[in-house]
């Protein structure tokens, strides 16, 4: 987002696309994060939990969100960021993070975008979604 975007509700946030969860990736964000679960690293403490296998970290999903924001404002215009977790992301799912412009409000003396996120496998299936409050003006 340049100063020179005009923001408008309806407005799209470009997608974020990003590859298949696997492994690796789950390994990495545990180390990069301290979130050492066993459910999202160890395949017999997840089968021992009734799961099938690990599976990505809820706080993973809403980096990425963090990253289609952030990809289309600065974060010092972040103003509010919440996530709503609906679902597991399993290894294989490809995500696709999207964000639209829901409401533009002045909020505290400063004009502001409301937007709604989403992250979505590739079956169609909502993993998590958010709402996030950037300054815009």
């Amino acid at each position: 987002m340049s100063t020179e975007t005009k923001i408008a509700v309806g407005q799209e946030l470009p997608p974020l696309a990003l590859p298949p969860v696997d492994r690796t990736m789950l390994f990495l964000f545990g180390g990069a994060s301290g979130d050492h679960n066993p459910i999202h690293i160890d395949i017999d403490f997840a089968r021992k939990a009734g799961m099938p296998d690990i599976f990505a970290h809820g706080m993973l999903g809403m980096a990425w969100m963090g990253r289609l924001l952030t990809r289309w404002a600065p974060q010092a215009k972040l103003r509010k960021f919440d996530a709503r977790f609906q679902g597991i992301t399993h290894l294989g799912n490809a995500i696709t993070v999207t964000g639209k412009v829901t409401a533009i409000a002045e909020v505290n003396g400063e004009r502001c975008a409301t937007i709604a996120l989403a992250n979505t496998n590739q079956y169609g299936q909502v993993k998590i979604v958010g709402e996030a409050l950037v300054a815009i003006g």
